[in-house]
């Protein structure tokens, strides 16, 4: 029984009841579910256990009022623990609340001027209602500079160099307001950290920022603060993993490849093959500015795979040695991570040629660790071919509590690299120990002892 409002007169009644017999129809109820779990979907995605206080923030700290507006210094943290934005750099834009222009700009640039044509004399850096705006190079002028800018829009993830992962640029608004009460906030705010993934909620008014003087004697308030927090969903980039896994142990002679088809096989007409004789071709691994990936053809098509191999077992210790492989001839990797989710993580002994730190998001848990090439060493992860793979060791102290090799316990429960999580395996596919292992330790031990060859994988 559907029960329309008493209210409303005779006629509109039977007008709302069929109005109200549509709305509750069982098939429109199924509709508005789908509706709304898909919605809690999203903002579920945008939640990482991993790194649950990870965000980009970007403080606009309004320093100066001007005849027709304020001079702002944006600055934009990356407060996330693993995930960097790398070249080529991020775009911010945002819309104007009112008919506001950028009369200047240091340290960024809007990547186009707009309609100025109404404007006699001095021209404003940039008209557009919509600006888009980016960093600039290195290398630039000292008077186009301020503190933080001039990277590129390369910026570090806060685990890495918190130093190193802010990015700030000085604007001067004109056409606004100017004063804290006339000042209408910018919305609409959109950020590619090179390519989608972020959503950013509206501006929000918070305490002014309170500065230090370089002596450090004397505070000073700026005249007004906003904040604008972006977030991270994986599924806004791409609804395939970017990157897949891979596992072999010195005691099973199996090696698990990555999944068939791991981050789709949408690319597969347009790979190339590792002997191809384009790849001697000038420019075959220059970037495209739409960043399209030229990938070697493998099963798995993925431009990266991370390969875990268990690779020696002492008494008191174990060791895993991870491979890093760039199947992408159009892109390098610069401040590259890779995030391991695994038990034993929790007692590190020592990481051979990667840095290492240990993500304790939750303090009672410590399993996750973060690893990422050493500066001017291995940084940088080269393109597809000889030079695209990087390679590290890690010497791990067992828990005779609850170290096994049994039912893939060696493996990792999760692998991101570049923040975005990899495809691993099926668990009934993972390498098992041998059937007399289980119950003849002589014969195990027998196994860990002798000679393993690095297995560099068979496409």
């Amino acid at each position: 029984m559907i029960n329309v409002p008493k209210h409303l007169h005779k006629t509109e009644r039977k007008m709302n009841h069929r109005k109200w017999l549509i709305l509750y129809s069982p098939n429109m109820k199924l509709y508005l579910w789908a509706i709304l779990l898909f919605v809690n979907f999203l903002q579920a995605e945008s939640f990482d256990p991993l790194d649950p206080f990870g965000n980009i923030t970007i403080k606009w700290d309004v320093i100066s009022w001007t005849a027709d507006g304020y001079v702002a210094v944006v600055t934009m943290n990356n407060f996330q623990m693993y995930r960097h934005i790398m070249s080529p750099g991020w775009t911010l834009a945002w819309s104007w609340a009112k008919k506001e222009v950028i009369w200047s700009m240091v340290g960024a640039q809007a990547t186009e001027q707009g309609d100025c044509s109404k404007f006699k004399g001095n021209m404003p850096h940039c008209c557009k209602r919509t600006p888009t705006i980016v960093d600039l190079l290195p290398g630039v002028p000292y008077n186009q500079q301020i503190a933080n800018c001039c990277k590129g829009g390369v910026v570090s993830s806060w685990g890495q160099d918190p130093s190193l992962s802010v990015s700030s640029f000085q604007v001067s608004v004109g056409l606004s307001g100017t004063s804290n009460k006339t000042v209408k906030l910018p919305k609409n705010f959109t950020l590619l950290g090179p390519g989608p993934g972020y959503t950013c909620g509206p501006a929000k008014i918070v305490p002014s920022t309170v500065l230090l003087t370089p002596d450090g004697r004397r505070k000073t308030q700026v005249l007004m603060t906003w904040n604008v927090t972006c977030t991270y969903s994986q599924l806004l980039v791409s609804k395939n993993p970017s990157c897949c896994v891979s596992f072999s142990s010195f005691y099973n002679e199996t090696i698990v490849p990555c999944p068939t088809c791991s981050c789709g096989c949408h690319n597969k007409k347009n790979c190339i093959m590792s002997n191809s004789y384009k790849l001697k071709m000038a420019g075959i691994n220059t970037p495209r500015k739409d960043n399209t990936p030229l990938l070697q053809c493998t099963h798995h098509m993925c431009p990266i795979r991370v390969h875990w191999h268990v690779k020696t077992n002492y008494r008191d210790y174990w060791r895993v040695k991870m491979a890093i492989t760039n199947f992408n001839y159009k892109m390098n990797y610069t401040q590259w991570t890779l995030v391991a989710q695994h038990p034993n993580l929790n007692n590190v002994t020592q990481v051979f040629s990667f840095d290492y730190k240990p993500l304790v998001p939750y303090q009672s848990i410590n399993d996750t660790g973060m690893f990422y090439g050493m500066k001017f060493y291995n940084d940088l992860l080269m393109e597809a071919g000889p030079l695209g793979n990087v390679q590290t060791e890690v010497l791990l102290k067992k828990d005779k509590d609850t170290f096994t090799f049994k039912q893939g316990w060696g493996f990792p429960r999760k692998i991101y690299f570049n923040g975005d999580e990899c495809q691993l395996p099926p668990p009934d596919a993972y390498p098992t120990l041998p059937n007399s292992a289980h119950n003849n330790l002589a014969t195990f031990l027998k196994i860990a002892a002798g000679p393993m060859i690095w297995v560099f994988l068979v496409i």
